[in-house]
């Protein structure tokens, strides 16, 4: 049994998935921080000043001047900014995944084409012919 796990974790595949599991929660600090501190305010702007992550709804019809007031009075709330912003995140991350499957897969592609054969320099006969020509001529002569 012991043996059988140190197989498994030796295969390429568990140590391949570990590495992406590291890279992909190293890339989501990077993307929370693109979406909350470049895009964020972009929206802002085009919006008009609306904050995404501060819209939120109070279940319980209290009137709270900000998400984290809502969640210290302990009242129920649809964090609806925070939904939204969370789809942003996965978009733009989905995006940047999309890019570079495309990059590796141009990659692979370009490592397992065969190489084409040199065009020769002329369209005249191969060796071979000018060799049977030369055969049949002495024969002929």
């Amino acid at each position: 049994m012991i043996q059988e796990f140190k197989n498994f974790i030796a295969r390429g595949n568990v140590v391949d998935m570990a590495v992406g599991i590291i890279i992909g929660a190293a890339f989501t600090a990077i993307v929370t921080s693109l979406v909350g501190d470049l895009i964020n305010p972009v929206i802002g702007l085009i919006t008009g000043g609306i904050d995404f992550s501060g819209w939120f709804y109070a279940l319980d019809g209290g009137d709270y001047a900000s998400l984290a007031a809502a969640a210290e009075a302990g009242a129920p709330v649809f964090a609806i900014g925070s939904f939204v912003m969370a789809v942003i995140n996965f978009l733009i991350v989905a995006f940047v995944v999309f890019l570079l499957v495309k990059m590796v897969n141009r990659i692979k592609e370009a490592a397992e084409k065969p190489e084409e054969p040199a065009e020769e320099a002329s369209k005249g006969p191969t060796e071979l012919e000018v060799l049977l020509e030369i055969r049949d001529a002495l024969k002929k002569g």
